[in-house]
């Protein structure tokens, strides 16, 4: 089976970090976020990727050909205009054979069992499997409507009133039959080929009750750092094992000062730390430099820009 991956957006709800780095390489402890999915890949033994790409296309083909990610085969589908969640996987019908295949956001961390899920599709006979989250917060996310087993609605698009504690995750099981529904151009794979499906032969879920986290936001990211670190570092084995990478919180590769004091941060490579600095309950992406005797106190620190996020509670 064949993996797509969407990873053509701009980053928005990331900017100013998004401004210089693209939203897939904007790194997790220390890993791009886009490599926790090509690791979770690698561990279900799919190795053959199609990636969509336009805002950076080439930083980010660079970061992953330099990468050495023994064992993925990784196409890229480049969008001069940017085609949408629907329209990039309609430009790449022709890439996927046919077969069903694997859907995955790059924006996400989680410890989903790929397998687990293509078996519970295969046994539904159904054309679409998405994996849900539930979650006390999915009335602002985002609910998804659900009725005896199967999904009827997202966001109440479709005004059947239906509603539930599940989200959607970005992570599904399609078959061909999802290509009917979608358009060429700039279009959300949502309004397009989801509610096609949910029409004709029905969309099922597979409910995933471990990891999950949408780091798509200043805040969540900024938490999936430092407040949710720990089930992140559970990772790290599984990680190495298939990419030969993990997270971590100092990067080896970080100039820090002997005097300088770092209090519960992540520090990337490439990042030079001034003497007498105090950097806490901070996120430094790579190649940032801090001067000395500087105060960085609940910060996300980029290449081009500082935000300051409110203290954790």
């Amino acid at each position: 089976m064949k993996a797509f991956v969407l990873a053509a957006g701009f980053g928005s709800r990331l900017k100013p970090l998004s401004d210089c780095i693209p939203k897939p390489l904007i790194p997790v402890l220390n890993i791009p976020c886009l490599f926790y999915t090509f690791a979770l890949l690698k561990q279900a033994g799919i190795t053959e990727i199609i990636c969509n790409i336009h805002y950076h296309a080439d930083a980010i083909r660079r970061c992953i050909k330099s990468s050495n990610l023994e064992g993925l085969h990784i196409t890229f589908s480049e969008e001069p205009i940017i085609l949408g969640t629907g329209g990039g996987l309609k430009k790449c019908e022709h890439l996927l054979d046919g077969s069903d295949f694997l859907l995955v956001n790059s924006d996400i961390i989680t410890n989903i069992d790929f397998r687990a899920l293509i078996e519970q599709h295969e046994q539904s006979g159904r054309p679409g499997t998405l994996t849900l989250y539930e979650t006390p917060e999915a009335a602002t996310i985002g609910a998804i409507g659900v009725e005896e087993g199967l999904i009827k609605d997202f966001r109440n698009l479709r005004n059947t009133s239906l509603g539930s504690s599940f989200i959607y995750t970005g992570t599904a099981v399609l078959s061909k039959e999802i290509f009917r529904y979608l358009k060429s151009g700039f279009s959300g794979i949502v309004e397009t080929g989801f509610i096609g499906l949910v029409d004709n032969g029905g969309l099922g879920y597979y409910h995933h009750k471990g990891i999950w986290m949408d780091i798509g936001t200043m805040e969540s990211y900024w938490k999936a750092n430092l407040d949710r670190d720990s089930l992140i570092t559970g990772m790290a084995g599984a990680m190495e094992e298939a990419i030969g990478m993990h997270p971590h919180h100092i990067s080896p590769e970080a100039d820090i000062a002997p005097d300088a004091e770092i209090y519960r941060s992540i520090i990337g490579r490439g990042c030079h730390i001034g003497a007498a600095s105090t950097i806490r309950d901070s996120v430094l992406l790579p190649g940032v430099t801090i001067q000395p005797g500087s105060r960085i106190i609940n910060s996300i620190v980029g290449p081009c820009s500082t935000t300051v996020m409110e203290p954790a509670q």
